[in-house]
């Protein structure tokens, strides 16, 4: 079982991840040359019915596997000890990759035509960071720690 839930846990990483990092490295530069505001629009559209399943796989997964790591979902706050420490700060890079994608959608979206590229870039930018974190403290989860 355990394995199953991090083939689905990655699979969902590869879908959200891989597409921010298509987003901030290619449809951005696009959308800026051409200052045109409808090629992220584009890619949004057809995206968002991935990326957020995908998020919600990993969301789901990554909560299953961290009440089989370490039951005492309490403990989870505790930064010092491995491997709760890293399940903490997933929660944390999650919780800023949420407020971030709400604040984006109910904000940012809305008046990117009236000249909001930049404004979305810097949110699309942070997210990709942030879920890179994410990766990043994933793979020391597994392997047993990077710090």
């Amino acid at each position: 079982m355990t394995q199953i839930l991090i083939l689905l846990h990655v699979l969902g990483a590869a879908v959200w991840v891989g597409g921010h990092v298509v987003l901030t490295l290619v449809v951005l530069p696009r959308a800026r040359r051409a200052n045109d505001p409808r090629v992220v629009q584009d890619f949004e559209q057809g995206y968002e019915p991935l990326a957020m399943p995908a998020l919600l796989v990993q969301i789901a997964t990554g909560i299953w596997l961290a009440v089989r790591a370490k039951p005492e979902s309490v403990a989870w706050s505790d930064l010092t000890a491995f491997p709760v420490s890293h399940i903490a700060l997933k929660l944390l890079l999650l919780f800023g990759i949420f407020g971030l994608a709400v604040h984006a959608k109910l904000r940012v979206l809305p008046q990117l035509e009236a000249g909001g590229i930049d404004v979305y870039a810097k949110h699309a930018w942070a997210v990709t960071v942030l879920s890179l974190g994410l990766v990043v403290v994933g793979v020391g989860l597994s392997t047993g720690g990077f710090f």
